[in-house]
């Protein structure tokens, strides 16, 4: 194999469609004045103790310009249709138009969770109450991984490497990662990574509430008269996630495209660290996640001094946030009293294989207009009083390197550190 060209990568562009609103703009501009993206689900039934979650706002795909009934009706697998949407936002964000030169050379890598689960849902129906041949023939590729990268493909006109990097609710780090590392070495100029997840289904929200990882909102809890309230990383009543669907899409490119294209840098991709953690198929370990970060810090060829924010992985679990500043006290020492640690969670949602591509946006935006999004719902929980969550508010601050931090289940850790431009 030929030597890597050591290539500087930076981001250049990102679309995203999540609770907040159906484009990065949208989402943008409620993030930053504290509002939350949660409603009673309108998309199925469920029983009333866990039917708050995160849902798009105003998402019709029958209004896309590229969608007609019969995609929309073939394609049923909601990742696909999203997905597709989201990479021509962040693909039009970034300036870049496709022509011969660079389409052999962009690449695109969609993670995902749970892949086309809800077109299986449909099938299973059909099947039941309309019999085996009204199962429809588009079934098994939207369950395929690759398909939401290759439609986007097929729209957008490039024809680099399409792939689906799974790591649960790391994928979009992962593919930031792995997509950094193939423009590092040389295998592609452009890639488009993130993820995209659509789990609003009744099987997958009891799901996730029997296994005790979402929130049950009852008459006592905070968040029954207002379901904007449901999630509050690092608060001393967190009670579980907000099981949430959409995407995000970051557009990664090599440094000496920048000129050439006449591109814009929004950031650049300086570090990456991942780790396993041979444990638990939910529950964190601190040890693996420790070095996860470290190698991020590493790879970065900074200090742990360095880093200026911490965007946190942050679900409002009991377990999970305790866990993971464990794991940052470990890794900063005192120096994490100084340094800025919020979760988009509190207002997202869990997007799962999206979760992470989205706070890496939001992460590079705040770098870019001196702005650190809060961790709204915030009552103190005295186990975290050495950390600066950047409670309820957002806060004018400028800063140029962040670290931001996803783990999955199955034991996925993945964390990026991007640097401002």
């Amino acid at each position: 194999m030929r030597a890597p060209k050591n290539r500087k990568v930076f981001v250049v562009g990102y679309g995203t469609a999540t609770p907040l609103g159906g484009s990065f703009e949208k989402t943008w501009k409620r993030a930053v004045k504290g509002e939350a993206g949660f409603r009673k689900v309108t998309r199925c039934k469920v029983e009333s103790a866990c039917d708050v979650v995160g849902e798009i706002p105003d998402w019709y795909p029958l209004e896309l310009d590229f969608a007609d009934a019969k995609e929309v009706y073939n394609w049923n697998a909601s990742f696909v249709i999203l997905t597709m949407a989201v990479c021509k936002e962040a693909l039009e964000n970034s300036g870049i138009i496709v022509d011969e030169k660079i389409a052999p050379r962009m690449a695109c890598l969609i993670g995902s969770a749970l892949n086309g689960a809800d077109a299986f849902r449909t099938a299973m129906h059909d099947l039941e109450h309309r019999g085996p041949l009204r199962v429809s023939p588009y079934l098994l590729p939207n369950l395929c991984a690759n398909i939401p990268s290759g439609k986007a493909g097929m729209m957008l006109k490039f024809t680099g490497p399409i792939f689906s990097p799974q790591g649960a609710c790391a994928s979009g780090n992962y593919a930031i990662g792995i997509g950094a590392r193939m423009i590092r070495d040389g295998d592609c100029d452009f890639v488009l990574a993130g993820g995209a997840d659509a789990p609003i289904l009744p099987e997958l929200i009891h799901g996730f509430a029997n296994m005790n990882a979402t929130i049950k909102v009852h008459h006592e809890d905070r968040g029954f008269k207002d379901h904007g309230q449901v999630s509050r990383p690092f608060s001393i009543d967190r009670k579980g996630f907000v099981l949430s669907e959409g995407a995000g899409v970051i557009v990664l490119a090599a440094e000496e495209t920048i000129k050439a294209y006449g591109l814009t840098p929004k950031a650049e991709v300086l570090g990456i660290g991942w780790s396993s953690d041979a444990h638990h198929y939910t529950s964190p370990n601190a040890g693996t996640i420790i070095r996860a970060i470290k190698e991020t810090i590493d790879d970065a060829g900074l200090k742990p001094e360095d880093i200026q924010y911490i965007n946190a992985h942050g679900t409002s679990t009991p377990k999970g946030d305790s866990t993971e500043v464990k794991c940052l006290r470990e890794v900063f020492g005192k120096n994490i009293e100084d340094i800025p640690v919020s979760s988009n969670k509190s207002q997202l949602g869990h997007t799962l294989g999206a979760t992470a591509a989205i706070e890496a946006a939001l992460t590079i935006e705040g770098m870019r207009k001196g702005i650190i999004l809060p961790t709204i719902n915030h009552i103190p929980d005295p186990q975290f009083s050495d950390i600066d969550v950047v409670p309820n508010v957002a806060r004018k601050n400028k800063y140029e390197i962040a670290l931001s931090n996803a783990f999955g289940f199955g034991g996925t850790n993945c964390c990026v550190i991007f640097r401002g431009v």
